[in-house]
């Protein structure tokens, strides 16, 4: 059995630096794709967004700017509020968002707690699998 964690977060769009929107998110976790975080923005919508990134490059994004790709995180502070930047790029457009940190590490606790570090492999049950192949 697997297990989803799942966590609804207001990100703002940052359009200026002194103008943002709301987003609503929804940070999702699997326990049966233990490497990967899925994000999906406009979740009211009928046209969702979803970007999927790895679970390490958040958890890293957390303490210190990380990623060199399609997605960087680092954490900051705006106006007092200590929040964590995802600065998305795509063929269609840029996107860089702000979500509130404590949230997301909340969340992230849970998601560690779920498939600890470096048990990543046990989730996917490679050995079982590979077993049940040879067997037959």
């Amino acid at each position: 059995m697997h297990t989803v964690v799942e966590r609804e977060v207001e990100t703002r769009l940052v359009l200026a630096p002194e103008l943002s929107v709301a987003v609503p998110a929804r940070l999702s976790y699997r326990t049966d794709d233990p490497y990967a975080v899925h994000m999906t923005f406009h979740i009211h919508s009928a046209t969702p967004v979803r970007w999927t990134f790895a679970r390490e490059l958040l958890v890293e994004g957390v303490v210190q700017p990380c990623g060199d790709g399609d997605v960087r995180v680092w954490p900051t502070s705006v106006a007092d509020r200590d929040v964590l930047c995802l600065a998305l790029s795509s063929p269609n457009g840029d996107a860089l968002l702000e979500a509130p940190s404590q949230v997301v590490s909340d969340w992230l606790e849970r998601v560690l707690r779920a498939v600890p570090p470096g048990s990543e492999s046990e989730a996917l049950g490679l050995d079982e699998q590979l077993t049940g192949l040879l067997e037959q």
